[in-house]
């Protein structure tokens, strides 16, 4: 849940990592990150839904996502949202979660799990507009199918044995989730939009 008074002020929201800088710091899955950004490109119709939703009065025009390189849904979704920011004009600033708890605290999936990635939007004027978190549905839905043929195909396997065999399976569907990740964050947007 969104607290009242934000631990992000518009100043805080400034120290942030660019998204190319943070890029350039990580230790693990850059190739990732620069594969997924490079290989990854919005719809024209998608592209020109930010731009129409930063012109509109109370639109967005920051973005505030939170990570940690380490993890598959923040190397898939953060190309995402840099590309989402690209179109919309939005400043976009990255916090890594782990040594920034309090924000993640803020943000918090069913109020209790500290996912990632979070992409939060703001105004000009640094209003709290909505966030999104973790993954699509969709990509909830598959790696739960995926997960369980793999068990089924493997009955022995331990669990570590199963992420391992299911890894690959997964990132085949990275592109499509890449593209139910923005119709998403298009719909939760436009609730708010005029």
């Amino acid at each position: 849940m969104v607290r009242e008074t934000s631990v992000v002020t518009p100043e805080r929201f400034a120290s942030g990592f660019t998204y190319r800088e943070y890029v350039d710091q990580i230790k693990v899955n850059k190739s990732w990150f620069e594969k997924l950004y490079d290989s990854f490109h919005l719809a024209d119709e998608d592209a020109e839904f930010f731009r129409h939703a930063a012109e509109q009065a109370g639109g967005p025009a920051k973005m505030m996502v939170i990570g940690e390189d380490w993890c598959p849904d923040v190397y898939r979704g953060m190309p995402v949202a840099a590309r989402i920011a690209e179109a919309g004009g939005f400043e976009m600033r990255v916090f890594p979660r782990d040594s920034h708890m309090d924000i993640m605290n803020e943000f918090l999936k069913e109020g209790k799990y500290a996912s990632i990635p979070a992409v939060v939007f703001y105004t000009g004027d640094h209003e709290y507009i909505d966030h999104w978190i973790e993954r699509p549905a969709v990509a909830e839905r598959e790696m739960d199918e995926i997960q369980e043929r793999v068990k089924r195909e493997n009955p022995d396997a331990d669990e570590q044995r199963v992420r391992a065999l299911a890894r690959p399976l997964n990132q085949e569907r990275f592109g499509e989730w890449m593209r139910h990740s923005v119709s998403e964050i298009r719909t939760m947007l436009s609730k708010h939009l005029s």
